[in-house]
């Protein structure tokens, strides 16, 4: 990547570790949407009680703003920020693989929320989304219908699923590559860097 100064091009190189944003968006954004998930396990359960139901309905919505509002701004960060440089080791189909899965929970990232979005809004119910009991959010300006609601509904589970599934694949590649290649893909997004194990041997012995 390029950029100017003073009339010259410079060379913007790959980033060794992660900077603070990121760091913080990554968590946040995974710990809301773990959440949200298991939230929407417990309220549409049949037996629910339709107070504490509506509630909960509320809160899924409140918080599923907040998780699209944090990766959107994650999203653009990422297009806009220096990249991090592949882990020691990794070959370049590891790399591609690694670069496909982040790009995927990106956009699911977004279109999760913004299909429950969507769902609040075709409803031919209007129920208003209360965000955080503080303000009331808008709903997008589309037509409204039961069987949008439908589609909707069904787009939003499925996006949650798969979300969910390439969640446990992220994080299963991240332990191997942090208990059996010893590398520091797992590390940095904690804001460190870990050397492989072996080198730290070899280090010490001489």
């Amino acid at each position: 990547m390029k950029h100017e100064i003073s009339g010259k091009p410079v060379m913007r190189h790959p980033a060794d570790r992660y900077n603070p944003l990121t760091i913080i968006l990554h968590w946040l954004i995974a710990l809301i949407i773990l959440g949200l998930i298991v939230l929407g396990f417990v309220m549409t359960r049949p037996s629910i009680d339709p107070g504490l139901q509506f509630s909960l309905f509320q809160w899924h919505k409140s918080f599923g703003i907040l998780a699209l509002l944090l990766a959107a701004t994650r999203l653009i960060h990422s297009l806009a920020l220096v990249r991090v440089r592949p882990a020691t080791g990794m070959s370049p189909l590891e790399h591609r693989a690694a670069k496909m899965m982040h790009h995927a929970l990106l956009v699911l990232a977004v279109a999760v929320p913004l299909a429950g979005w969507m769902i609040a809004s075709v409803s031919p119910l209007e129920i208003p989304t209360f965000a955080f009991n503080l303000v009331v959010v808008p709903h997008l300006p589309v037509p409204k219908s039961d069987a949008a609601e439908a589609w909707w509904t069904t787009a939003h589970a499925v996006l949650a699923y798969s979300t969910l599934a390439l969640v446990f694949l992220h994080s299963g590649a991240a332990l191997y590559h942090h208990y059996r290649r010893h590398d520091d893909v797992l590390t940095r997004i904690f804001g460190g860097r870990r050397h492989p194990v072996k080198t730290s041997i070899r280090e010490w012995r001489s």
